[in-house]
Protein backbone atom coordinates (compact mmCIF):
# COMPACT_ATOMS: atom_id res chain seq x y z
CA UNK A 1 0.00 0.00 0.00
CA UNK A 2 1.19 2.96 -1.10
CA UNK A 3 1.94 5.58 1.80
CA UNK A 4 -0.20 9.01 1.94
CA UNK A 5 2.14 12.02 2.64
CA UNK A 6 1.11 14.35 5.63
CA UNK A 7 2.86 17.68 5.88
CA UNK A 8 2.46 19.58 9.02
CA UNK A 9 3.01 16.32 10.96
CA UNK A 10 4.80 17.77 13.74
CA UNK A 11 1.65 19.58 14.84
CA UNK A 12 2.19 23.13 16.66
CA UNK A 13 -0.13 25.26 18.99
CA UNK A 14 -2.76 25.97 15.97
CA UNK A 15 -4.52 23.38 15.37
CA UNK A 16 -2.16 20.32 14.82
CA UNK A 17 -4.32 18.96 12.05
CA UNK A 18 -1.51 16.99 10.63
CA UNK A 19 -0.47 15.43 13.60
CA UNK A 20 -4.32 14.03 14.20
CA UNK A 21 -4.28 13.08 11.17
CA UNK A 22 -1.13 11.19 11.22
CA UNK A 23 -2.41 9.15 14.25
CA UNK A 24 -5.81 8.70 12.99
CA UNK A 25 -4.25 7.26 9.48
CA UNK A 26 -1.92 4.93 10.96
CA UNK A 27 -4.77 3.99 13.04
CA UNK A 28 -6.48 2.64 9.66
CA UNK A 29 -3.40 0.70 8.90
CA UNK A 30 -2.44 2.91 6.18
CA UNK A 31 1.37 3.93 6.19
CA UNK A 32 2.11 7.45 6.53
CA UNK A 33 5.21 9.37 5.13
CA UNK A 34 5.51 12.44 7.71
CA UNK A 35 6.69 15.61 7.08
CA UNK A 36 8.30 17.79 9.49
CA UNK A 37 10.33 20.86 10.26
CA UNK A 38 12.51 19.98 12.92
CA UNK A 39 13.72 16.32 14.08
CA UNK A 40 12.74 17.16 17.82
CA UNK A 41 10.56 14.79 20.49
CA UNK A 42 7.28 15.45 18.12
CA UNK A 43 9.39 13.53 15.59
CA UNK A 44 9.96 10.74 18.31
CA UNK A 45 6.39 10.50 19.09
CA UNK A 46 5.62 9.91 15.65
CA UNK A 47 7.86 7.50 14.86
CA UNK A 48 6.92 5.18 17.41
CA UNK A 49 3.58 5.37 16.58
CA UNK A 50 5.02 3.68 12.85
CA UNK A 51 5.31 6.81 10.42
CA UNK A 52 8.38 7.31 8.41
CA UNK A 53 9.26 10.66 9.39
CA UNK A 54 11.25 13.26 6.71
CA UNK A 55 12.76 16.35 7.94
CA UNK A 56 12.84 19.12 5.49
CA UNK A 57 11.47 22.59 4.73
CA UNK A 58 8.20 22.26 2.57
CA UNK A 59 9.69 25.11 0.12
CA UNK A 60 12.45 23.35 -0.61
CA UNK A 61 11.76 21.99 -4.18
CA UNK A 62 14.67 19.18 -3.91
CA UNK A 63 13.04 17.71 -0.37
CA UNK A 64 9.39 18.11 -1.63
CA UNK A 65 9.97 16.15 -4.90
CA UNK A 66 11.73 13.46 -3.18
CA UNK A 67 9.19 13.33 -0.53
CA UNK A 68 6.33 12.89 -3.13
CA UNK A 69 8.19 9.63 -4.73
CA UNK A 70 5.69 6.64 -4.94
CA UNK A 71 3.18 8.55 -3.12
CA UNK A 72 -0.50 8.90 -4.45
CA UNK A 73 -2.48 10.74 -1.82
CA UNK A 74 -0.98 13.74 -0.05
CA UNK A 75 -2.20 16.90 3.17
CA UNK A 76 -1.20 19.95 2.60
CA UNK A 77 -1.05 22.43 5.65
CA UNK A 78 1.29 24.99 6.64
CA UNK A 79 1.63 27.66 10.15
CA UNK A 80 0.24 30.71 10.50
CA UNK A 81 3.59 32.11 9.44
CA UNK A 82 5.20 33.43 6.59
CA UNK A 83 5.91 31.04 3.36
CA UNK A 84 1.98 29.74 2.61
CA UNK A 85 2.25 31.00 -0.90
CA UNK A 86 6.15 29.61 -1.31
CA UNK A 87 5.09 26.11 -0.01
CA UNK A 88 2.14 25.95 -1.51
CA UNK A 89 3.64 26.74 -4.95
CA UNK A 90 6.50 24.30 -4.24
CA UNK A 91 3.69 21.69 -3.28
CA UNK A 92 1.32 22.59 -6.68
CA UNK A 93 4.23 21.73 -8.71
CA UNK A 94 5.76 18.27 -7.18
CA UNK A 95 2.86 17.21 -6.93
CA UNK A 96 1.81 17.56 -10.84
CA UNK A 97 4.75 16.14 -11.54
CA UNK A 98 4.38 13.31 -9.20
CA UNK A 99 0.51 12.83 -10.24
CA UNK A 100 -0.74 12.48 -7.55
CA UNK A 101 -4.20 11.81 -7.74
CA UNK A 102 -5.57 13.15 -4.42
CA UNK A 103 -4.41 16.36 -2.07
CA UNK A 104 -6.58 17.73 1.00
CA UNK A 105 -5.33 21.16 1.80
CA UNK A 106 -6.47 23.34 4.68
CA UNK A 107 -7.59 26.48 4.07
CA UNK A 108 -9.82 29.06 6.25
CA UNK A 109 -13.59 29.78 5.99
CA UNK A 110 -13.81 32.91 4.22
CA UNK A 111 -10.54 32.43 1.80
CA UNK A 112 -11.26 34.61 -1.22
CA UNK A 113 -9.35 37.09 -3.36
CA UNK A 114 -11.43 40.05 -1.32
CA UNK A 115 -10.84 38.74 2.02
CA UNK A 116 -10.38 40.91 4.93
CA UNK A 117 -7.03 39.43 6.10
CA UNK A 118 -3.70 38.96 4.05
CA UNK A 119 -4.40 35.06 5.56
CA UNK A 120 -7.22 34.62 4.02
CA UNK A 121 -6.27 35.92 0.45
CA UNK A 122 -2.76 33.94 0.34
CA UNK A 123 -5.39 30.68 1.21
CA UNK A 124 -7.17 31.48 -1.68
CA UNK A 125 -4.34 32.00 -3.97
CA UNK A 126 -2.79 28.73 -2.69
CA UNK A 127 -6.33 26.40 -4.09
CA UNK A 128 -5.81 28.03 -7.17
CA UNK A 129 -2.42 27.33 -7.30
CA UNK A 130 -3.43 23.17 -6.14
CA UNK A 131 -6.63 23.36 -8.39
CA UNK A 132 -4.14 24.90 -11.36
CA UNK A 133 -1.81 21.45 -10.79
CA UNK A 134 -4.79 19.44 -11.53
CA UNK A 135 -4.14 16.79 -8.49
CA UNK A 136 -7.97 16.04 -7.20
CA UNK A 137 -7.30 19.01 -4.75
CA UNK A 138 -9.52 19.29 -1.91
CA UNK A 139 -10.12 22.87 0.12
CA UNK A 140 -11.25 22.18 3.95
CA UNK A 141 -12.27 25.51 4.77
CA UNK A 142 -12.05 25.62 8.19
CA UNK A 143 -13.58 28.11 11.23
CA UNK A 144 -11.61 29.09 14.10
CA UNK A 145 -10.07 26.38 15.79
CA UNK A 146 -11.10 25.63 19.53
CA UNK A 147 -7.39 24.35 20.25
CA UNK A 148 -5.88 28.47 18.99
CA UNK A 149 -9.26 30.15 21.19
CA UNK A 150 -7.71 28.24 24.03
CA UNK A 151 -4.58 28.93 24.03
CA UNK A 152 -5.50 32.56 23.88
CA UNK A 153 -7.43 31.43 27.00
CA UNK A 154 -4.30 29.50 28.48
CA UNK A 155 -2.32 33.01 28.16
CA UNK A 156 -1.89 35.73 30.22
CA UNK A 157 -4.93 36.36 33.07
CA UNK A 158 -6.16 32.73 33.94
CA UNK A 159 -10.00 34.09 34.73
CA UNK A 160 -10.58 36.39 30.97
CA UNK A 161 -10.22 35.53 27.85
CA UNK A 162 -9.67 39.08 26.71
CA UNK A 163 -9.77 39.69 22.53
CA UNK A 164 -11.02 42.75 20.12
CA UNK A 165 -14.53 40.88 19.21
CA UNK A 166 -17.13 43.93 20.75
CA UNK A 167 -19.96 42.88 22.50
CA UNK A 168 -19.88 39.23 24.25
CA UNK A 169 -22.50 38.76 21.56
CA UNK A 170 -20.81 38.50 18.69
CA UNK A 171 -20.81 34.95 17.23
CA UNK A 172 -18.08 32.89 16.29
CA UNK A 173 -17.60 29.56 14.36
CA UNK A 174 -15.60 26.98 15.24
CA UNK A 175 -14.33 23.81 15.19
CA UNK A 176 -11.99 20.51 16.66
CA UNK A 177 -8.52 20.11 14.69
CA UNK A 178 -9.29 16.73 15.12
CA UNK A 179 -12.33 16.97 13.60
CA UNK A 180 -10.62 18.63 10.39
CA UNK A 181 -8.50 15.59 10.40
CA UNK A 182 -11.07 13.02 10.66
CA UNK A 183 -12.52 14.27 7.20
CA UNK A 184 -8.97 14.85 5.65
CA UNK A 185 -9.06 10.71 6.87
CA UNK A 186 -11.68 9.79 5.49
CA UNK A 187 -11.04 11.65 2.33
CA UNK A 188 -6.83 10.11 2.02
CA UNK A 189 -8.24 6.79 3.37
CA UNK A 190 -10.43 6.45 0.18
CA UNK A 191 -9.62 7.81 -3.02
CA UNK A 192 -12.98 6.90 -4.69
CA UNK A 193 -14.93 8.61 -2.31
CA UNK A 194 -16.15 11.38 -4.24
CA UNK A 195 -16.29 15.38 -2.25
CA UNK A 196 -17.12 18.77 -4.11
CA UNK A 197 -13.69 20.81 -4.71
CA UNK A 198 -14.53 23.00 -1.62
CA UNK A 199 -15.77 21.62 2.29
CA UNK A 200 -16.66 24.26 4.77
CA UNK A 201 -16.07 23.02 8.36
CA UNK A 202 -17.98 24.40 11.38
CA UNK A 203 -18.35 21.91 14.34
CA UNK A 204 -20.07 24.56 16.51
CA UNK A 205 -21.19 28.54 16.45
CA UNK A 206 -21.08 30.23 19.47
CA UNK A 207 -20.93 33.98 21.08
CA UNK A 208 -17.52 34.88 22.37
CA UNK A 209 -19.22 35.39 25.69
CA UNK A 210 -20.33 31.68 25.96
CA UNK A 211 -17.22 30.28 24.29
CA UNK A 212 -15.25 32.20 26.95
CA UNK A 213 -17.73 30.20 29.56
CA UNK A 214 -17.43 27.59 28.61
CA UNK A 215 -13.58 27.46 28.51
CA UNK A 216 -13.61 28.66 32.17
CA UNK A 217 -12.95 32.24 31.65
CA UNK A 218 -15.08 35.48 31.54
CA UNK A 219 -14.98 37.49 28.09
CA UNK A 220 -13.25 41.14 28.10
CA UNK A 221 -13.26 43.65 25.26
CA UNK A 222 -9.72 45.21 24.46
CA UNK A 223 -9.24 47.78 21.40
CA UNK A 224 -7.38 45.77 18.11
CA UNK A 225 -4.35 47.71 18.33
CA UNK A 226 -3.59 46.73 21.94
CA UNK A 227 -4.56 42.91 21.62
CA UNK A 228 -2.02 42.87 18.06
CA UNK A 229 1.10 44.02 20.18
CA UNK A 230 0.13 41.18 22.92
CA UNK A 231 -0.56 38.75 19.88
CA UNK A 232 3.20 39.79 18.68
CA UNK A 233 4.77 38.77 21.80
CA UNK A 234 2.75 35.89 22.49
CA UNK A 235 2.80 34.60 19.15
CA UNK A 236 6.90 36.19 18.17
CA UNK A 237 4.80 36.04 14.67
CA UNK A 238 4.16 39.68 12.74
CA UNK A 239 2.36 37.65 10.28
CA UNK A 240 0.36 35.62 13.05
CA UNK A 241 -0.74 38.38 15.00
CA UNK A 242 -1.52 40.67 12.05
CA UNK A 243 -4.04 38.14 10.66
CA UNK A 244 -5.67 37.37 14.31
CA UNK A 245 -6.03 40.65 14.84
CA UNK A 246 -7.60 41.54 11.55
CA UNK A 247 -9.78 37.98 12.23
CA UNK A 248 -11.64 39.32 15.39
CA UNK A 249 -12.23 42.36 13.69
CA UNK A 250 -14.08 40.69 11.03
CA UNK A 251 -16.33 38.50 13.68
CA UNK A 252 -16.61 42.51 15.49
CA UNK A 253 -18.33 43.68 12.70
CA UNK A 254 -20.33 41.02 11.74
CA UNK A 255 -21.99 41.20 15.50
CA UNK A 256 -24.73 38.59 16.76
CA UNK A 257 -27.29 36.44 14.93
CA UNK A 258 -26.50 37.07 11.39
CA UNK A 259 -27.58 33.48 10.33
CA UNK A 260 -24.26 33.22 8.52
CA UNK A 261 -22.74 30.37 10.60
CA UNK A 262 -24.39 26.74 10.72
CA UNK A 263 -22.89 23.56 11.85
CA UNK A 264 -21.67 21.89 8.48
CA UNK A 265 -22.52 18.31 7.26
CA UNK A 266 -19.21 17.46 5.66
CA UNK A 267 -17.69 16.57 9.14
CA UNK A 268 -20.65 13.78 9.57
CA UNK A 269 -20.43 12.86 6.42
CA UNK A 270 -16.75 12.26 5.69
CA UNK A 271 -15.22 11.61 9.32
CA UNK A 272 -17.76 9.45 10.05
CA UNK A 273 -19.55 10.96 13.03
CA UNK A 274 -20.93 14.09 14.69
CA UNK A 275 -18.52 16.96 15.35
CA UNK A 276 -17.13 18.06 18.54
CA UNK A 277 -19.21 20.75 20.34
CA UNK A 278 -16.72 22.85 22.03
CA UNK A 279 -17.75 22.02 25.11
CA UNK A 280 -16.36 18.37 24.81
CA UNK A 281 -13.29 19.37 23.60
CA UNK A 282 -12.98 21.77 27.24
CA UNK A 283 -13.67 18.83 28.71
CA UNK A 284 -11.14 16.49 27.45
CA UNK A 285 -8.53 18.53 26.94
CA UNK A 286 -5.40 17.95 28.88
CA UNK A 287 -5.03 19.62 32.19
CA UNK A 288 -8.95 20.41 32.20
Amino acid sequence: MEPVLVTGAAGGRQGSTGRHLTAQLLGRGIPVRALVHTDDERAVVLRALGANVLVGDLRDIAFTRAAMDGVRAAYFTYPVIDGLLDAAGAFAVCAREARIERVVAVSQLAAGPQALTPRMRQHWVAEQLLDWAEVGAIHLRAAVFYENLARIADTGDPATLTLPMGAAHTELPLVAASDVARVAAGLLGDLDSKSEPVLLLTGDVQSIGAAAHTLGRTYRDTDPETWRRWALDVYGSPHAAEHLTKLWEIFRLLGEGTGLYQVTPAIQQYGGHPPITLADFATHRPGH
